[in-house]
């Protein structure tokens, strides 16, 4: 179940991030989620893809601890949500991980052609509160509250930047809260296959047509919870396809005992497999040699370092790869 939570979270973050262009391979996010242990603002400080895939693995760390948030939702767990989602923005560091004081807006170059032009700044504080005490409710179902909390926030549209992002956090935050699962349908993965639909929605929202945005958001959920199925079974398959491609290997092999692993680590190091494996760096370099001759890892490449030699990476990318149906 463990292993299965993790896969859809970061299905999630993903997609969250993808609507908001930023695009980076799911074997460069893996990999900048690995290196975030680490020096990870050195690591990344190359610019480029590694700055997008910075970014992903940011929104899927806020993804990760908004999940297994339980407690009422506040400013100050915003502020922090938004701080670490935003540390690589080229942004006034006044505004990171606290309210705009300025005007906001949606779509265009300025508010005169925007498709939204958000509440006053002065207005955020009160309108925040309102809408921490209406998530805390718990007389409506659990759908139709992440709905409207959802379309709200991005009403209210509080931050300078990352309002999207931090949006979805919420809904995410909402369903595994209210639901009691550590991680709901990955909601984002259908938002990005229907980003038209999605922005229609939220500006019925905005003209007083609650009940489209809510309808078209369970409709969402339901096929998220449907698409999270079929990817589970598509993982499953995998790995039984990876057992065959391994049936010459000892079962107590390095090699052997890490293929189970993959699933919940799939992007690793030899560094990180001793530690998984409980054997010597030299060993599970082996294991991981190993599994890519046999098709089930591939070398990534790896992140530019500030210091030292670069670190190596084996990834697991057809297993990546079912995130994204």
């Amino acid at each position: 179940m463990e292993v299965a939570a993790r896969l859809l979270l970061r299905a999630e973050g993903l997609a969250s991030s993808t609507i908001e262009g930023l695009r980076a391979t799911a074997a460069d996010v893996a990999v900048a989620e690995a290196s975030s242990a680490g020096s990870f603002a050195e690591d990344f400080a190359a610019g480029g893809d590694w700055n997008a895939a910075a970014w992903v693995a940011d929104n899927l760390a806020v993804v990760d601890d908004a999940l297994r948030h339980r407690g009422p939702l506040g400013a100050k767990r915003l502020f922090a949500w938004h701080r670490r989602l935003m540390r690589h923005a080229d942004l006034d560091p006044r505004l990171i991980g606290a309210w705009r004081d300025r005007l906001g807006w949606v779509g265009g170059a300025n508010p005169l052609v925007a498709t939204h032009v958000a509440v006053p700044h002065g207005d955020i504080p009160a309108l925040m509160e309102d809408l921490f005490t209406f998530i805390a409710r718990g007389d409506l179902d659990a759908v139709t509250q992440a709905a409207v909390a959802h379309a709200q926030f991005e009403t209210i549209h509080p931050f300078a930047d990352g309002n999207g992002r931090l949006g979805r956090v919420i809904v995410g935050q909402i369903l595994a809260r209210r639901l009691g699962v550590p991680v709901p349908p990955p909601v984002s993965v259908q938002f990005a296959r229907d980003v038209g639909g999605y922005q229609s929605g939220l500006t019925l929202f905005r003209q007083g047509d609650v009940e489209s945005w809510v309808s078209w958001f369970a409709d969402a959920v339901k096929a998220a919870a449907s698409r999270s199925g079929m990817v589970l079974d598509a993982v499953a398959e995998l790995q039984e396809k990876w057992r065959a491609e391994t049936m010459g290997l000892r079962k107590d092999s390095a090699a052997r005992r890490l293929l189970e692993m993959i699933p919940a680590h799939p992007v690793l190091s030899a560094q990180t497999a001793a530690d998984l494996l409980e054997v010597s760096e030299q060993a599970s370099r082996l294991a991981l040699e190993e599994l890519a001759r046999r098709g089930v890892l591939s070398a990534a490449r790896a992140a530019p370092h500030a210091r030292g030699r670069p670190r190596h990476w084996w990834v697991a990318d057809d297993l990546l790869a079912l995130l994204g149906r």
